[in-house]
């Protein structure tokens, strides 16, 4: 809270790194609560994004505690209106649209209803359907104010529900005038949604990124498009469609196409005041004086942009026609497309906002069927707009499919900084945090900012309730490793096989084991089973697998916890970098030891990761053993970090890999975990693993009540309200 404190009043960024579960997301909500309530007008809002819509529930969950703690201190309810927001998919409450499963035709079915053009129509024809919730929204709510609060995803809908409003677009609105607003990274770092939802959002307010470990992957995929052929295919189809749409409209409404043509010489910024905020499908990635211009001439009329298109997909089929791997950068790109087929930067710099007013000019409310067209114009604003910072990297084949003749286009973004930047220009304080940011001084580097304080803390605890080891060699004194040289051999993997039938032996409960790949994990486990360790297994605990398919992996979930529930006890083999390693706590009996199999390194071959690699070299100066390490370790630490989700908890983490004793490695653990991590801990046979691992349950099994954490790990409220301690407060505060 000290460190969060001086970030504050200094105006700037921080990076936090703290333990999981010992209370990072109600210290971080406590202090900026506060913040918000004493210093009113040097700070206005909180924007709290998270991954996923479970971390979403939790902080709000946190931030409902913490009101009612305000309201049974001291006496009244406090003034803040609080609310998650989310997609129309998880908040829809209209019957026949929440009905579908997936998020774009929940997307589509919610536009068909309410866009501006459909309720035109319904006003002349009552037989065309519109929302009544949103109707309802938009002639009573738009202008009322939400009571204070704090609502949750359910409570917006019970609220949507109570009014008759729909809750989507109630959210959207109330997020200007809420104190603390919580929502996913994308709404944040994805340019194609942050034009639209946290433009407007106040720039004297703190953004927290938490669980942002994985920021810079984000900002990347953010910037980033993949085009194959099929998506050429259907580009194509949807070009032809559009033709035939505007052949329509000429014949019978062409004074339509002259009004639009008439708006876009004013330019794109008037022309988009105009437009239907929520049909907005192109990626406004564009700078602002390239806003203030007007679409350039040969794009202006409808045929023509269409026949423009028309070209630009041609060529890049005939781009798609290769025997070998082709890497080049956007000018080189645009040169070759200029001598080629003759098509200039600018209208391809306006090709995304071009194609997003002629899809509302044209009235066509299913919008997820131009997704690949849409997918394309986005290439064509992105590549003509960068320079620096992106690559273009076509292969013959894809990396899933490497025999089978399947080319493929990725326009790769390098620079992580790229799409992080508007949001530490904007804001006035950005806070970083995370239980794995270690080593937390690569971020600054990797997001290019030069944040106020960088802090890693460490646990206090009353009883040492983790215990890492690493684990180098088998009981025969063959080594553990996956490095590439030894990962096939056969020693390696029945010493594998071994440590985890001698820890399912003696662990009671959950063991959540994790691999570095699923091609690993499959190949293991089949030989496993030829070598019979499977059997001897499950002769301890239920086994259960994480795949690529997610819902075979959620009925996996489901039943090992409910074999963790009953005591049969159950074993959890998963992969880092997978759906389990990221989102899901293994709190308690749930997960009493990860396994780690491994150092998790990503796949070396990519092209797109060797020209990242070569970029931050060429730019920031980082060596790409050094990222590539801080990447693996980073990864490793979040999957063992499953195993302790608070100061009442314990579990065994152990790195199986003989390179995690080596100091460039384990020195890249968190602190949190290193200093646990004693010497005599990393260099261990199966045998002398097994036997710290039972002695370390046996202190665990002792009684351990809350009482015995006060004064340690939990202040007491004597400590509390003491004079030192009050004094060091106001120091460390002035310091």
């Amino acid at each position: 809270m000290l460190e969060l404190k001086r970030t504050l009043d200094a105006k700037g960024h921080c990076l936090l790194e703290m333990p999981s579960g010992t209370g990072k997301t109600v210290s971080l909500l406590s202090l900026i609560v506060a913040y918000l309530k004493n210093k009113p007008l040097e700070l206005t809002k909180l924007i709290y994004c998270s991954r996923t819509v479970p971390e979403i529930e939790k902080v709000m969950e946190e931030l409902k505690k913490l009101t009612e703690y305000y309201e049974s201190e001291t006496g009244e309810k406090p003034n803040i209106l609080a609310l998650a927001l989310s997609s129309r998919k998880n908040l829809c409450i209209h019957p026949e649209v929440a009905g579908e499963r997936e998020g774009k035709k929940v997307d589509g079915k919610c536009l068909s209803m309410t866009a501006s053009f459909v309720r035109l129509k319904h006003k002349e024809d009552s037989s065309v359907p519109v929302c009544n919730f949103y109707e309802d929204f938009d002639s009573l709510g738009r202008d009322e104010k939400m009571p204070p609060g704090s609502y949750n995803l359910d409570d917006l809908r019970q609220f949507g529900r109570k009014k008759g409003w729909c809750p989507y677009f109630l959210a959207r609105r109330a997020i200007y005038h809420a104190n603390v607003i919580v929502y996913s990274y994308h709404y944040m770092l994805d340019p194609k949604i942050a034009d639209l939802v946290s433009k407007e959002l106040d720039k004297k307010a703190v953004v927290v990124f938490d669980e942002a470990h994985n920021i810079d992957n984000v900002c990347i995929d953010s910037m980033s498009v993949t085009i194959s052929r099929r998506t050429l295919d259907r580009s194509h189809a949807n070009v032809e469609s559009l033709a035939s749409v505007i052949d329509r409209i000429k014949a019978t409404d062409a004074q339509k196409l002259r009004e639009e043509y008439n708006r876009l010489v004013e330019g794109l910024r008037q022309a988009s005041e105009a437009r239907d905020t929520d049909i907005v499908l192109s990626n406004p990635v564009l700078p602002d004086e390239v806003l203030q211009e007007s679409v350039p001439g040969n794009i202006r009329k409808a045929e023509h942009f269409v026949g423009f298109m028309r070209r630009f997909i041609e060529y890049l089929k005939t781009r798609l026609r290769i025997q070998h791997v082709v890497q080049e950068s956007p000018m080189s790109f645009l040169q070759h497309i200029y001598q080629q087929v003759c098509i200039e930067r600018k209208p391809l710099r306006f090709c995304a906002e071009r194609l997003s007013s002629l899809l509302r000019t044209l009235e066509i409310p299913e919008m997820q069927d131009y997704g690949p067209l849409v997918l394309i114009a986005n290439f064509a604003t992105l590549v003509s707009t960068y320079n620096k910072g992106f690559n273009i990297i076509i292969e013959p084949f894809d990396d899933r499919t490497p025999t089978i003749p399947n080319p493929i286009l990725h326009f790769s973004c390098m620079d992580a900084s790229i799409a992080v930047k508007p949001v530490f220009d904007r804001f006035q304080s950005v806070v970083i945090t995370s239980g794995t940011l270690s080593p937390i001084d690569m971020y600054p580097k990797i997001l290019d900012f030069r944040p106020v304080t960088m802090a890693t803390f460490t646990m206090t605890l009353a009883r040492t309730c983790l215990c890492p080891m690493i684990v180098s060699r088998g009981s025969d004194q063959v080594a553990m490793t996956t490095k590439f040289e030894m990962r096939e051999d056969l020693a390696v993997i029945r010493n594998y096989g071994n440590l985890l039938t001698e820890m399912s032996a003696v662990v009671p409960d959950g063991i959540v084991c994790f691999f570095t790949s699923y091609l690993y994990m499959e190949s293991v486990v089949s030989l496993w089973h030829d070598q019979g360790i499977i059997s001897n297994i499950q002769k301890n605990k239920l086994l259960f697998i994480e795949t690529t398919d997610a819902a075979e992996t959620s009925l996996a979930l489901h039943n090992y916890q409910k074999a963790c529930e009953n005591g049969r006890g159950a074993i959890l083999l998963s992969v880092a970098r997978g759906k389990v390693s990221e989102g899901i706590d293994f709190d308690h009996h749930y997960g009493r030891a990860v396994i780690m199999f491994g150092i998790p390194y990503v796949y070396t071959q990519s092209r797109i990761l060797k020209a990242r690699l070569e970029y931050l070299r060429e730019q920031f100066n980082i060596r790409e053993n050094d990222f590539l390490t801080f990447d693996a370790m980073r990864h490793a630490a979040q999957c063992v970090g499953r195993a302790i989700r608070g100061k009442t908890d314990y579990g065994i983490m152990v790195f199986a890999d003989k390179r995690f004793s080596k100091v460039d490695k384990r020195g890249k653990l968190p602190k949190w975990i290193q200093e646990y991590l004693k010497e005599s801990l990393c260099n261990l046979s199966t045998d002398e693993s097994v036997q710290i691992a039972k002695r370390f349950l046996r202190q665990m099994a002792q009684p351990f009540e809350r009482e015995d954490q006060l004064g340690l790990s939990l202040l007491t409220f004597e400590q509390v309200q003491s004079e030192e301690f009050q004094k060091r407060i106001i120091q460390s505060a002035m310091a």
